[in-house]
């Protein structure tokens, strides 16, 4: 784990945010050549990325709020901060701390503030770390982590809607350029998860296994199995599926890119490509992550939503490919 790549005038850059915008440049680059390359305009591209990188941290941050298992923590940190437990022992908790130190989750204090205050309220029952002030906003700072992929997706996808229609950009080609962008720029986005230490897989005992330290997401969901005597603990071997999914997404850019894209059939068809292959590598790989379970069939929310991406691109296919027969028209009364 290096969840902070680097600190300029004493703040610290966070490796997740970096990777995901690493991930939008090299995405919107490709992009702009492409448009270059069929005659359109580059900048379109440019102004289009940047808006759906807005929207989709949008998107990406309310969808990690409600449905990835934190919502109450968001609400609790509002209401009620001795509802929510930090990885913290006693004294890493009664520790005192610059008010402006980035302590993840609860960061309430001001900026700039040159007092000491303690980082927490130790709870000597329960032998847990509390916050020891409401903070309602964290629920908004997606800078500390925290963004799901098909939320951002969908709040992308909505902008891009509304923004090619504006410009007037053929919207079927344009959609076949996100088709081997967007799993390119997801491809470095999910190195920055590994770097973050989130999404981390489940527990395994075989050679791929990877343990992270402690403190990590992994150690403290760990804790609360009760696997681990603490969160100050190593974690158990996970599977690395930030690693499996990067390596899924770059297949999916290269294989829509070098391969549907010379080959296509109709417009649409590289994107129809890269959603029915990334929902159905997702789905797959959500049975080595350690997310929530317990929704409908016991799937969880990533895979509801892939089944209703996979069914989307069926949908357009035969819709948009010329080669399908048309269904034949109803006899006359």
């Amino acid at each position: 784990m290096r969840p902070e790549l680097f600190r300029v005038f004493d703040i610290g850059f966070p490796a997740y945010f970096g990777l995901l915008l690493s991930g939008f440049l090299f995405a919107t680059a490709l992009g702009s050549m492409w448009a270059r390359r069929i005659g359109k305009d580059p900048d379109v591209i440019v102004d289009l990325g940047l808006a759906c990188l807005l929207m989709g941290v949008v998107g990406g941050r309310l969808l990690h709020v409600i449905a990835d298992g934190y919502f109450w923590d968001y609400v609790h940190l509002c209401t009620d901060p001795s509802k929510v437990n930090w990885p913290f022992n006693e004294q890493e908790c009664r520790a005192l701390v610059p008010a402006g130190t980035n302590i993840g989750l609860g960061d309430w204090y001001p900026l700039g503030n040159p007092e000491m205050v303690p980082r927490g309220v130790w709870d000597a029952q329960n032998k847990v770390c509390h916050p020891a002030r409401v903070d309602c906003f964290a629920w908004a700072k997606f800078w500390q982590g925290g963004l799901a992929y098909y939320g951002g997706f969908i709040g992308a996808s909505l902008m891009a809607v509304y923004l090619l229609r504006r410009d007037k950009f053929p919207f079927w080609k344009a959609a076949d350029m996100a088709g081997f962008a967007v799993p390119l720029g997801l491809g470095f986005g999910r190195m920055g998860c590994l770097l973050a230490g989130c999404c981390f897989g489940v527990r395994t005992d075989g050679p791929l296994g990877l343990a992270f330290p402690p403190r990590s997401p992994a150690s403290e969901a760990q804790w609360k199995l009760h696997e681990l005597p603490s969160m100050t603990e190593v974690s158990h071997p996970v599977h690395p599926t930030q690693i499996y999914e990067s390596a899924v997404s770059l297949a999916i850019a290269a294989f829509c890119l070098l391969y549907v894209h010379g080959r296509k059939r109709y417009d649409g068809q590289v994107f129809v490509a890269f959603l029915g292959l990334y929902a159905i590598g997702r789905f797959l790989l959500e049975f080595a992550r350690a997310d929530d379970r317990g929704g409908l069939l016991g799937l969880s929310t990533s895979q509801l939503i892939g089944l209703g991406c996979v069914g989307i691109a069926i949908a357009i296919h035969l819709r948009r490919n010329p080669h399908v027969p048309a269904a034949p028209p109803a006899p006359a009364a």
